[in-house]
């Protein structure tokens, strides 16, 4: 064999210079990141300082989503929206919390999806308050123990949660500040094999949005319903011969193995999550409005009802229907539509839906928020 020659001798050590270079480099921008981001959450902190001064809220979610919206605008990559959008919920965050730490409550344990809603709303410089129940999320908040609560309203798989809507009835005057839109993605999670499997414990919602492919892989096996996927994937961790089916940040808080990714029936399958507090949120351009209404028990009554939608031309994004619990065949309709309660179209459909309901309810008006993974 002939001898190397001095540039193939020369090319590690280049190579090692090279990478030094780089890292040089990333250091120097990490120090101006640093600058920048601490100069940002000192401006925060003035406009803290203003808000208090005119008795404003610390949570502003028509301005997050606005920054957001500009950020994302504005990425030209290589870094993806989802991590820009993580990086900048972080910022927010922290910057918030120089203003004032909110408290927050979710359906627990930690890494169920309503923890995911919530963590993926307002970051990690939160003081988060895990409850039992999603009634007791709406009790926290009236109470006043908490600012806000994170609540599942709906599942594109499912429809609307019935607890939620149940606890709307009960406290209306509970509003809608903001909404999470996230995708579920639902794993098999378990510490043995999957022959072995004889129980599967998950949500009910969850267990029924896997129910072609647990009944097609794992026909044997009993499915057990729980209060929380993350109760599930501590079930599973504990007991021999038990799955769950939950999250894969559950997974990794559990120690357990993810043996089937993404099960759920419907690869579009997402939950939208509604913040719940005592305050309005102003206006964006771009909002929802959450309506609760009951009308008379009559041929016709609903069909008025929502032609008030139509002549204002307010395009309908949901509409879910719940037993009104008057002791009389009456339902409660639920309903969002685009348009915040300050644009004149929106005000003139209220009052003219006010003569057709026998009940009325404004629930809130809040920015439409973008699809997270």
């Amino acid at each position: 064999m002939g001898r190397k020659s001095d540039s193939d001798h020369a090319s590690p050590a280049k190579s090692a210079a090279a990478l030094r270079s780089l890292r040089s480099a990333i250091d120097r921008l990490d120090l101006q990141i640093l600058k920048l981001v601490n100069e940002r959450a000192s401006l925060a902190g003035e406009i803290g300082r203003v808000k208090n001064d005119q008795g404003a809220e610390v949570f502003s979610p028509a301005r997050e989503e606005e920054v957001l919206e500009n950020v994302l605008a504005a990425n030209k990559g290589p870094l993806d929206p989802a991590t820009v959008r993580a990086i900048y919920r972080e910022i927010m965050s922290g910057s918030r919390a120089l203003q004032k730490v909110l408290k927050v409550a979710y359906l627990g344990p930690e890494y169920s999806y309503s923890h995911l809603a919530a963590v993926e709303r307002f970051g990690q410089n939160i003081e988060y308050m895990r409850v039992g129940s999603i009634a007791s999320v709406f009790e926290e908040v009236n109470r006043s123990h908490v600012d806000f609560g994170v609540v599942p309203l709906e599942n594109s798989t499912d429809g609307g949660v019935t607890d939620t809507l149940d606890m709307f009835m009960r406290l209306p005057q509970l509003k809608i500040c903001a909404e999470v839109r996230l995708k579920i993605h639902h794993n098999l999670l378990a510490n043995c094999e999957q022959e072995m499997i004889r129980r599967v414990y998950s949500k009910p919602q969850a267990l029924a949005q896997c129910r072609n492919w647990l009944s097609k892989n794992l026909p044997h096996a009993d499915l057990k319903d729980v209060s929380s996927t993350a109760v599930a994937a501590q079930l599973a961790q504990q007991e021999p011969g038990a799955a769950a089916v939950a999250s894969r940040q559950a997974a990794v808080k559990y120690g357990l193995r993810i043996l089937f990714p993404d099960i759920e029936d419907y690869p579009h399958n997402e939950t939208r999550f509604a913040v719940i507090g005592n305050q309005e949120t102003s206006r964006t351009g771009k909002d929802k409005t959450a309506l609760m209404f009951r009308v008379p028990h009559n041929p016709g009554s609903l069909v008025e009802a929502l032609e008030v939608f139509k002549q204002n031309k307010l395009n309908l994004t949901w509409i879910e229907s719940f037993p009104a619990k008057t002791g009389k065949q009456e339902y409660m309709f639920f309903v969002d539509f685009e348009g915040h309660v300050e644009d004149p179209k929106v005000k003139r459909a209220l009052t003219a839906l006010e003569k057709h309901a026998i009940e009325l309810a404004v629930l809130g008006s809040f920015p439409i928020a973008l699809l997270s993974d």
